[in-house]
């Protein structure tokens, strides 16, 4: 098994790694053999999202330079959840968790490869919690961990005077736990995950250290945030899911495409396989023609390929080019074309003898008024399924339904609107 001694340079190069326990030490670890490492993902919602996906990407990087990946789903600390600033966690049902941990797991597992000497292996944590008993967990486990430093991370001092209660408060203990058996069962010598879980990863690289007297190492990658500083989202109040049934293929395309100018090299470097020289040329040449577009049209193509495979970034693209006019609306697919005109808007009409188009335009709110929507008819800048309405008092009739049961409409060149008929 060959291994790539340039791993830790390119990590660094990509913005990969804000915190660290000794960078040294690591790369005296990766120069002599495959490390056994761990990422672990707590099910809290029934799909990863963008920011899991920078740890699935970051273990795949790991396991591709000839080390030994063990994806962690937590059935046991997804019941709890680590502590949130805004206030304590809903608990789910643990029928649901289990069931998110499967979905999980399902989602990490094209990322990573299962055979060869490097094999990647998937653990759960309830595996060796649910038969652990209170008092052995407080004697094993809650002796190595002082108060006083508990109530010195960032998040609890948030919220002890809001309040905090001890199942949130303890979790912690678990996660160590977690580094801690797959240590011992496994030789796992290497933690990450994301910046926002440092002090639960440092922890367990001190519980190794008083319980086995063993060095471990621990890396973290940087919350991925907007230029402005926030943190990123399909929508204000919405998370980018990787599952397409929660965010279809062709939203999530177009998230991509959509990526702010000054962002596009940090999101090529973290979200692509692209080689150092293609990413640097690329960004070149975005610097001197950002309005070309082709850093974000790049790591759109890339990052869905990833995810969601490469027909089903074709099928985004092409329905991104028909919406404009600049493909062929029947050749897409009913799924995809929904998910793209449920991104724009949707008016629903029933079967039947339709609207005119008048009244569609101004039901969707591409025009104002009737009085607006004929002036825009007369004045050439109306479409229905990409073909010029030039009546005023024209109605679609059966024929004009695409497949699913839409209709597509546009006013000029870059507003459009679905009409779901039925």
């Amino acid at each position: 098994m060959s291994i790539d001694p340039t791993l830790l340079d390119d990590l660094e190069w990509r913005g990969l790694i804000a915190h660290s326990t000794d960078l040294d030490a690591l790369r005296e670890a990766f120069a002599a053999g495959s490390v056994r490492f761990y990422v672990g993902f707590d099910p809290t919602a029934p799909s990863l999202h963008m920011g899991h996906l920078v740890q699935v990407l970051t273990a795949r990087r790991l396991q591709q330079a000839g080390h030994t990946p063990y994806a962690l789903v937590g059935g046991a600390t997804g019941m709890i959840g680590d502590p949130k600033d805004t206030g304590e966690r809903v608990m789910n049902p643990a029928e649901t968790v289990q069931e998110w941990v499967g979905r999980l797991r399902a989602q990490i597992e094209p990322f990573l490869s299962f055979d060869g000497e490097n094999a990647a292996t998937l653990v759960n944590n309830l595996d060796w919690t649910s038969g652990l008993s209170t008092i052995d967990f407080l004697r094993d486990i809650g002796k190595h961990f002082p108060v006083n430093r508990m109530l010195a991370r960032d998040t609890v001092r948030r919220r002890l005077e809001s309040g905090i209660s001890y199942t949130e408060f303890s979790y912690v203990l678990l996660q160590s736990m977690d580094f801690l058996e797959l240590h011992r069962q496994h030789g796992v010598t290497l933690q990450f995950g994301g910046s926002d879980q440092w002090g639960n990863i440092t922890a367990g690289v001190e519980l190794i250290r008083r319980t086995e007297g063993s060095r471990v190492h621990a890396i973290a990658t940087p919350l991925m945030t907007k230029a402005d500083g926030t943190k990123y989202g399909k929508t204000d109040g919405g998370a980018l899911w990787l599952d397409p049934e929660m965010l279809s293929p062709y939203a999530f395309h177009q998230f991509w495409l959509n990526a702010e100018d000054e962002k596009v090299g940090e999101l090529l470097r973290v979200f692509t396989f692209l080689p150092r020289e293609e990413i640097e040329a690329l960004e070149a040449r975005h610097a001197e023609k950002p309005f070309l577009r082709e850093g974000q049209r790049v790591l759109a193509d890339e990052v869905t390929t990833l995810v969601h495979g490469a027909d089903e970034t074709e099928q985004a693209k092409a329905a991104a080019a028909a919406l404009f006019g600049g493909g062929e609306l029947r050749a897409l697919s009913g799924g995809t074309l929904a998910a793209a005109l449920r991104e724009a808007g949707v008016v629903r009409v029933p079967s039947g003898e339709l609207p005119t188009v008048v009244d569609l335009l101004v039901e969707s709110g591409l025009a104002k008024s009737k009085g607006e929507a004929r002036r825009t008819i007369t004045e050439g800048g109306a479409y229905l399924n990409n073909e010029r309405v030039e009546d005023p008092d024209a109605r679609p009739g059966a024929d004009d339904v695409l497949a699913g049961g839409w209709l597509v409409l546009r006013r000029g060149k870059k507003k459009f609107a679905g009409v779901e008929v039925g």
